[in-house]
């Protein structure tokens, strides 16, 4: 088996770990968008007219895109998708260590929940792993196990 090929059956469970965490991450904040806005707020980094707009949008995206990464549907795009919310995501996270904040990532629980979600540099390290993941999804997920995969045998 060749090193591209090993890659390519990798990517797999890589692709199906990504969807749990962006499905499990966008639970809380469809459930109570409010205080998911307060945990965009508190970054301080977006205007007041963007917030309640992303608290509501960003979730379903990350919805579907773990939707799609799960099912094997567009993984190049999904895990695209992945990869700019990470880097925006960690952006975010660094401003607000930079600025010094006490707070929680907003990631998997609110504000409310700071002793299980705070902001930390193992908190940027962790995306970071998930930003290389998308890549590598990206790179070589050839739609093994996936709808990609049963729409191209279906279509020839």
């Amino acid at each position: 088996m060749t090193v591209t090929r090993l890659a390519a059956w990798l990517a797999v469970p890589a692709r199906w770990y990504l969807a749990v965490v962006f499905v499990g991450a966008c639970l809380h904040k469809i459930a109570d968008p409010r205080s998911f806005a307060l945990d965009i707020a508190t970054y301080d980094i977006l205007p007041l007219a963007l917030i309640n707009l992303i608290a509501i949008t960003l979730p379903w995206i990350e919805l579907g895109t773990g939707g799609m990464l799960f099912a094997g549907w567009r993984v190049r795009t999904a895990s695209f998708l992945v990869a700019v919310m990470m880097a925006v995501f960690m952006l975010a996270l660094l401003i607000a260590l930079t600025r010094g904040l006490d707070m929680s990532c907003g990631c998997f629980a609110s504000q409310g929940a700071e002793e299980e979600d705070p902001i930390s540099s193992l908190t940027v390290l962790r995306d970071l792993v998930w930003f290389g993941l998308a890549l590598f999804v990206f790179a070589f997920d050839r739609g093994r196990l996936g709808l990609d995969r049963w729409l191209q045998r279906r279509s020839a």
